[in-house]
């Protein structure tokens, strides 16, 4: 799976996906720091990633668009600590595969994933 983390997440948090095995990289690393939530979806729809963030702004464009890509997954009262949240996402990310591929967003907490099928 391959994944876009928004600045909104630490560029640590990719480099420890990277760590893990994951495809990840941070909107730092293709010069779209300050970019419109937009511009980051069409990067990550054009290139096949998944966005990773804590903005709900991307959920709401997916929503609005009926947009059936790219996924999102959106954590929330998640750690703040870049570890404890690519901890969280490297537990949740194989099970999360198929909904991720198929278009999905994912409400990712401590406690639970919630997925809901795209387009809304």
């Amino acid at each position: 799976m391959k994944l876009l983390i928004d600045e909104s997440l630490s560029a640590r948090v990719a480099r420890l996906l990277e760590d893990a095995g994951h495809d990840a990289i941070h909107v730092g690393d293709l010069k779209l720091l300050g970019a419109a939530d937009s511009d980051i979806m069409a990067v990550a729809r054009e290139a096949d990633r998944c966005v990773v963030s804590v903005d709900t702004d991307f959920g709401e464009l997916l929503a609005i668009g009926r947009l059936p890509a790219p996924s999102v997954i959106l954590l929330r009262r998640a750690p703040h600590r870049p570890d404890e949240q690519a901890a969280l996402l490297v537990a949740a990310l194989d099970q999360l595969e198929a909904d991720i591929a198929a278009g999905a967003i994912v409400v990712l907490t401590q406690e639970r994933a919630r997925v809901r099928r795209l387009p809304i």
